[in-house]
């Protein structure tokens, strides 16, 4: 069927064409109600078939005659010639019925592919067209397209935000659907007034928002990070456009089977008109057959199956938060029996969590929760931050300024002074060369710990060390559910590639899961073992943030980008992208492409199932062409609706 269905929507809009083919119907069946009732001149019958002519070949003869000029034989010629040869032959029931069908299957197909778009399209329509600008005290409404990266915009309480960017003033629970799907409002805190604002990605989410998306009961400041083309929305948009370029091999397959095909058909035809000459019958029979075999032999219901099917199976997914970019990407997934996971980000929440605070040689706990808390919070190093903040919220301790002159040591820890005593936070080597003794008992401890995948710290005070302090990334609560539910699904093959300690990989490995680990891997590291992956298991997906893993998810065969809202990154470089950082979507998806791919082969098989029994059938004059249309046309209109059921597509 057609390729490219942007062709003007005409009097009715976007369903012109599906209330055309209706029309087409109506005269159809007035004409064949005339037919019956046999009181009425001849050619006063025929006027409902021309009107229904009209209407069912009104879109396809425009598409012929666009695919004629660029000396394409398609489908849509093989329609038109077959409805003018069933007039010329006096059967007009037959012919109009032919184009109704085929302008109904047609249809279909479109409201499909709009189906797809609107998923996401929709969201073009969620970005408000103005924004109220804020300067000093004046508030200004001002179109976004207007607004630049810095300005200052006022969200009021239950309107939709205007742009990209950061809170600067208020807090509020924004509905953020639109863009990742996500069910519930997502609460929103403002950044830290102290701190620079870094760029859009690099901002935690509790203070980014989204354009498009619907802020809750409270107004607030926002700073512009992103100008409206570049915004998250708009480059869905763009992406959405894209995906139809994006053709699965099922689709390029059919194409090249259809070019081949198409004039094969047309040689036949013309050659069976002349069977007058060679079997015993008059022209008029032998042109009667052509036109059947003609109408018997074009291939509509296969070139509709596999796209009316994508498409679908794609508008499924934008519903849900999935990004699914094109044909290929969405078959690849389904045959999928392995899969790469990043480890921090992807498996794991991607930020350090406190485990173990231990003291030693009769040194007081509480005494060196207060000195961790002191030094750390004087620290910019994220775990030093991480440790400062798990244990003020854990101990409700109070600032008391008893630590200074924090330093890095670089590889090595921290030293600073607390209570004008030296102190020294980090690993043995930091203790070593500060002439602190590392006793066996406190070595196999420190041994226990990193085995169990624990960055572990010692502390050295007045002399000795006087304990420990142990983070861990930990892993994300879906995500020993979300394996198990891929492993149900027939995904043999979950490996973690990380840059991490091997020890730390192999720890969050075995507490989640997976069937291997490896550690100490550099982003070249990542797309060796994604190259070794391909040779050994033939396809490999695989998951990750899109930014350090961009060369290994560029090798894989299908990439998968999670939290892909708002990172750029993740958005160029994945196939499919998770847009609400949600890993239980995964095999949500992965489902839903083996479900599409169920469906392109029942389209195939009932396509190809009804050409190879109607042609030798018509061929042998064994059947008149009102049967074949019925059943040819019948075969378009079930395949488009066998791929619709996606749209209703339920994790199973």
């Amino acid at each position: 069927m057609s390729e490219n269905h942007n062709h003007s929507h005409g009097i009715f809009g976007k369903r012109t064409e599906l209330y055309f083919s209706f029309l087409s119907g109506l005269f159809l069946a007035l004409g064949f109600g005339l037919d019956k009732l046999g009181d009425f001149e001849s050619y006063y019958q025929l006027i409902p078939y021309i009107i229904s002519y009209g209407f069912g070949a009104y879109f396809i003869s425009q598409e012929a005659f666009q695919k004629l000029r660029k000396g394409l034989f398609e489908i849509d010629f093989l329609m038109i010639a077959a409805a003018i040869g069933a007039a010329y032959i006096g059967s007009w029931a037959e012919g109009a019925l032919l184009l109704f069908l085929f302008s109904l299957g047609h249809a279909l197909e479109h409201y499909a592919m709009n189906k797809a778009e609107k998923s996401i399209k929709a969201l073009g329509n969620l970005s408000p067209k103005t924004a109220l600008l804020q300067e000093g005290n004046t508030l200004t409404e001002i179109p976004i397209a207007d607004l630049k990266i810095g300005d200052i915009i006022v969200v009021k309480p239950h309107t939709k935000i205007a742009a990209d960017g950061v809170i600067i003033s208020g807090e509020s629970s924004i509905n953020q659907a639109p863009i990742t799907g996500e069910s519930m409002p997502v609460d929103k805190i403002p950044f830290p007034k102290n701190q620079a604002i870094p760029s859009f990605s690099d901002i935690d989410k509790d203070h980014t928002v989204f354009s498009g998306t619907i802020n809750g009961d409270s107004a607030l400041e926002i700073q512009v990070l992103k100008l409206t083309k570049d915004s998250t929305v708009s480059r869905l948009i763009k992406l959405v456009n894209d995906v139809e370029t994006q053709k699965s091999p099922t689709q390029r397959l059919t194409k090249k089977f259809e070019i081949v095909y198409v004039p094969i058909v047309i040689a036949l035809v013309i050659l069976l008109c002349f069977a007058f000459l060679v079997v015993d019958e008059v022209f008029d029979e032998s042109l009667y057959r052509a036109i059947t075999v003609l109408v018997a032999a074009s291939p509509c219901a296969l070139a509709i199956s596999t796209p009316s099917a994508v498409l679908s199976g794609i508008a499924r997914a934008a519903q849900r938060g999935v990004l699914i970019k094109g044909g290929k990407a969405l078959e690849d997934l389904g045959s999928i029996t392995t899969i790469a996971f990043d480890k921090t980000g992807t498996l794991t929440e991607g930020k350090p969590s406190l485990k173990q605070v231990l003291a030693f040689n009769d040194f007081n706990k509480t005494e060196l929760l207060q000195l961790l808390y002191e030094v750390e919070r004087l620290s910019n190093h994220p775990l030093a931050r991480a440790i400062a903040k798990s244990i003020k919220e854990q101990e409700q301790l109070e600032d008391a300024n008893l630590a200074s002159n924090v330093q890095a040591i670089q590889g090595k820890g921290i030293e600073a002074l607390y209570k004008n005593e030296p102190v020294y936070i980090g690993n043995q080597r930091l203790m070593t060369d500060s002439n602190l003794v590392v006793s066996d008992a406190i070595e196999t401890q420190v041994n226990e710990l990193l085995g169990v995948g624990e960055t572990v710290m010692l502390v050295g005070y007045q002399g000795q060390i006087i304990g420990l302090v142990s983070v861990m990334d930990i892993p994300r609560k879906t995500a020993i559910e979300t394996l198990k539910k891929l492993k149900s699904i027939g995904v043999k093959n979950m490996i973690m590639l990380t840059g991490d300690h091997e020890r730390v990989g192999q720890a969050i490995a075995k507490q989640i899961g997976l069937t291997e680990s490896r550690g100490n891997l550099l982003p070249e590291d990542k797309v060796n073992a994604i190259r070794l992956l391909k040779e050994r298991d033939g396809k490999v997906a695989m998951v990750g943030d899109g930014v350090n893993d961009a060369p290994a998810m560029a090798l894989s065969t299908v990439s998968v980008a999670m939290g892909a809202a708002g990172s750029d990154v993740a958005l160029e470089t994945a196939d499919v992208a998770l847009m609400s950082d949600k890993l239980e979507m995964l095999p949500f998806v992965i489902g839903l492409s083996r479900a599409s791919k169920r469906i392109i082969k029942q389209n195939i098989f009932i396509s190809l199932g009804v050409v190879a029994i109607l042609v030798p059938v018509t061929i042998l004059g064994l059947t008149n062409i009102g049967l074949a249309v019925l059943f040819h046309e019948g075969s378009t209109i079930v395949v488009v609706i066998n791929a619709l059921r996606l749209l209703a597509y339920k994790e199973e």
